[in-house]
């Protein structure tokens, strides 16, 4: 993992000012974990590591949630960081567009929650499912007029949603990011 990965998700989350308690203390958490160094970024550091999440938001203030294959819950789109990423932001985009198929995505470089979460997730070279931990660094990633998603194959379905019609079962933490995501709206 890039050194400048780990640079910029301390300083994203030193910077931060967090928009809710519970974001703050993941934020606290976080910065705790970074303290292990450039390795708090990989899927080998197994106490946990950092993750990049995109929720992305259209024109009207719908928000494209995931049907995520292996958990079977609806949730923003998003993963663990690959060594070219250069920023968690940019991280979020990558994710956004893989699972999305949408083309023009923008991502507002400053986050709009952290969640830690315990999780099962295998290495990168597709070894086994094991306990981990992902503290989710998540986004607002705004979506062009007219984009037509396409699942990918981590999804068994993609859907857009009013806030006030999200899916069930939801993740946990999914809902707690779209207050923050659409007040940054014009």
């Amino acid at each position: 993992m890039s050194d400048a990965l780990y640079a910029d998700a301390v300083r994203v989350l030193t910077e931060w000012t967090a928009t809710s308690d519970e974001a703050d203390l993941a934020r606290k958490r976080t910065l705790d974990l970074l303290a292990d160094g450039p390795q708090a970024m990989t899927r080998a550091h197994r106490a946990g590591h950092v993750t990049a999440s995109a929720l992305v938001v259209d024109d009207i203030g719908q928000v494209l949630l995931c049907l995520h294959g292996r958990l079977g819950m609806w949730m923003q789109l998003g993963g663990h960081c690959e060594a070219g990423d250069r920023t968690l932001a940019a991280a979020a985009l990558r994710e956004a567009t893989e699972e999305s198929g949408i083309a023009g995505l923008i991502v507002d470089p400053e986050p709009i929650d952290v969640d830690v979460h315990e999780v099962r997730c295998g290495a990168a070279d597709g070894a086994p499912a094991e306990p981990s931990v992902h503290f989710d660094v998540r986004f607002l990633v705004r979506s062009p007029a007219g984009a037509v998603e396409q699942i990918s194959a981590e999804s068994a379905d993609l859907g857009w949603f009013h806030a006030d019609t999200l899916p069930s079962p939801l993740a946990s933490g999914t809902a707690r990011q779209i207050a923050p995501a659409l007040a940054r709206l014009p």
